[in-house]
């Protein structure tokens, strides 16, 4: 389903670490809104929902739930560092296509693409959010 790179993984164990206990993972999630339909949430979660599925990488754990999961079939988190800002990029097949922000996709037959949740985007917020 989802898959993490290892950048991916050693920011979301500090992030998790700073939870202080607080969180048991990260949910991800695809929920309607941005400019192209579609838009990637994250956030710290305390436990997993009935639906969700429950994805291990070492010390980071992260929770889909069941409307989310067929958006993020596929899907690969990244973390990366630029000269514009650092953030979680998603590389998501089933994206047909995203906005100018990378924030927001669209998904529909064919096509592939990426979008990123980096500091630097137009509207942007945090790469996560603590629940």
């Amino acid at each position: 389903m989802v898959t993490l790179t290892d950048a991916a993984v050693s920011t979301l164990e500090q992030v998790l670490a700073k939870s202080g206990g607080a969180a048991a993972g990260l949910r991800i999630a695809v929920t309607d809104g941005g400019c192209a339909g579609l838009k990637y949430q994250m956030g710290l979660e305390a436990a997993a929902g009935d639906d969700d599925a429950v994805l291990s990488f070492g010390p980071v754990t992260i929770f889909v739930d069941a409307n989310s999961q067929p958006f993020l079939s596929g899907v690969v988190v990244d973390f990366v560092e630029g000269i514009e800002g650092s953030g979680f990029k998603f590389d998501n097949p089933n994206a047909t296509s995203s906005c100018g922000c990378g924030k927001s996709f669209s998904a529909g037959e064919g096509g592939g693409g990426s979008c990123s949740t980096s500091s630097s985007s137009c509207g942007s917020s945090a790469p996560y959010s603590t629940h």
